[in-house]
């Protein structure tokens, strides 16, 4: 990271509940302009983190800075660039879904005439047919997704984001993703946590974090390459291939070898672009008839599994930074 300035920096942060619960020791720096996933199990000290990088909560020791300045001591300039979507709901229940977006914009200066911009989030949220209902008489995606209009309604700069697509349905989870693209794309900077492992592919780096503390930080591909030692390469044989020929392939290309079933092999290669004509050239000498090989990208529950498993019990990975 650090290719642009920072948006936010932590050294040592440290916030205890006590019998082991919080958050530890943690560091990391954010650059401006990018996508930051915190995933973890429940209870790993995600919204923690963002309670304190946002101001709710107060360190008990160490150092964090955002956007140059202590969460806890935020200029009204300061918090105008910030949007922040808390995890749990905080709509006022007499006012209509519209009237609380409304209330949202007004609290960030916003100027009376802002009907288009208030159009503009409705419409990217999908919100048109529910808008004038009272939060009662909404779904919980509904709500969820006013409170991500409410967030993102003043083009802040950085935006925390705690568990953003919960209860959205998968299409639409997609679109907000999409959505959040763009917006680093334009600058704007993102700290997201999610309960959905599989969106940490959405992100440009990713905190994996467990008990409280930062097990890695890593973009995704670096992310894959930790958990399974390399890039993966799957092939798929007409006929079961002879272990003679298995130990040759693994021996000449591979530097791990799994069997997914009777016809179908998994490899770990260095690189997958030398690995492939190296391939070829050993199916030709050992006259091995492949029907299919191409990259193999696992899912990231499965990435999530292997890593966290490996990291906890101590083993060695392959760390791209």
């Amino acid at each position: 990271m650090h290719s642009s300035p920072l948006a936010v920096t932590t050294s040592e942060l440290t916030k205890s509940y006590g019998e082991g619960a919080g958050v530890f020791d943690l560091d990391i720096d954010i650059d401006q302009g990018t996508i930051v996933g915190f995933i973890g199990p429940s209870g790993s000290g995600k919204t923690t983190t963002v309670h304190l990088m946002t101001g709710v909560l107060e360190p008990d020791s160490g150092i964090v800075e955002v956007l140059g300045q202590r969460p806890i001591a935020f200029t009204s300039t300061t918090r105008a660039r910030i949007g922040y979507m808390p995890q749990e709901s905080i709509l006022y229940p007499d006012l209509t879904l519209r009237e609380n977006l409304n209330f949202a914009a007004s609290l960030y200066g916003m100027p009376f005439r802002r009907k288009k911009a208030l159009g503009q989030v409705i419409d990217f949220v999908q919100l048109e047919g529910a808008v004038d209902r009272l939060p009662r008489d909404a779904s919980g995606g509904e709500k969820r997704r006013v409170m991500l209009a409410s967030t993102l309604i003043h083009d802040p700069d950085l935006i925390f984001l705690d568990e953003p697509t919960a209860g959205i349905d998968p299409v639409l989870r997609r679109k907000f993703w999409d959505r959040f693209a763009e917006l680093a794309d334009a600058g704007k900077t993102l700290v997201v946590t999610t309960q959905y492992v599989g969106e940490a592919a959405y992100c440009d780096y990713v905190a994996v974090l467990a008990e409280g503390r930062i097990l890695t930080l890593d973009t995704p591909e670096g992310l894959r390459r930790q958990a399974y030692g390399g890039p993966l390469v799957e092939m798929t044989f007409p006929s079961p291939p002879g272990s003679d020929d298995l130990i040759s392939l693994e021996e000449s290309v591979a530097l791990s070898l799994d069997r997914v079933d009777r016809d179908r092999i998994r490899l770990v290669v260095e690189d997958e672009a030398t690995a492939m004509p190296a391939i070829e050239a050993w199916a030709e000498q050992r006259r091995v008839e492949v029907e299919k090989t191409e990259t193999y990208l696992p899912p990231f529950d499965d990435v999530f599994v292997e890593l966290v498993s490996k990291l906890q019990n101590g083993e060695e990975t392959d760390r791209v930074q």
